[in-house]
């Protein structure tokens, strides 16, 4: 009969993040990586970097080796219930500036928008303008 994995929340987890205590999440798994925290070759700070959230995409982004990865079940303590993740925040700049752009220019005014645009277009020029100038 294999071993029952012990599952953890997240916030219990994420307090786990000093030197001398430090786990990660990877891939669902949790990892009590704090022996390891001194022989990371990256060094302590890139873990402790990773702590706090699901740090999946660092590891992979990373490009650990295969000996990395079979080293990983060495600090192996149990699966994550990903539920209890944070969801990651996104951000929509094209929803926010429409939003802006709406609420600062009325489509019922077409010469501030016309003046927006020649500014849009100018101001670049004027900068570069005045580079030149103070350059030179």
């Amino acid at each position: 009969m294999a071993p029952e994995q012990k599952t953890f929340v997240f916030g219990d987890v994420s307090k786990h993040n000093k030197t001398n205590d430090c786990w990660v999440i990877i891939s669902g798994k949790v990892y009590n990586v704090t022996q390891f925290m001194e022989e990371h070759p990256g060094g302590s700070e890139v873990i402790l970097a990773a702590t706090g959230k699901d740090a999946t995409e660092d590891f992979e982004d990373t490009g650990h080796s295969d000996e990395a990865k079979e080293l990983m079940g060495k600090y192996y303590i149990g699966k994550i219930d990903e539920t209890t993740i944070p969801k990651k925040r996104s951000y929509d700049l094209s929803t926010t500036e429409k939003t802006y752009s709406s609420s600062t220019t009325s489509s019922s005014d077409p010469t501030r928008e016309l003046i927006i645009k020649i500014l849009k277009f100018l101001v670049p020029f004027m900068i570069l303008g005045l580079a030149f100038t103070v350059r030179g």
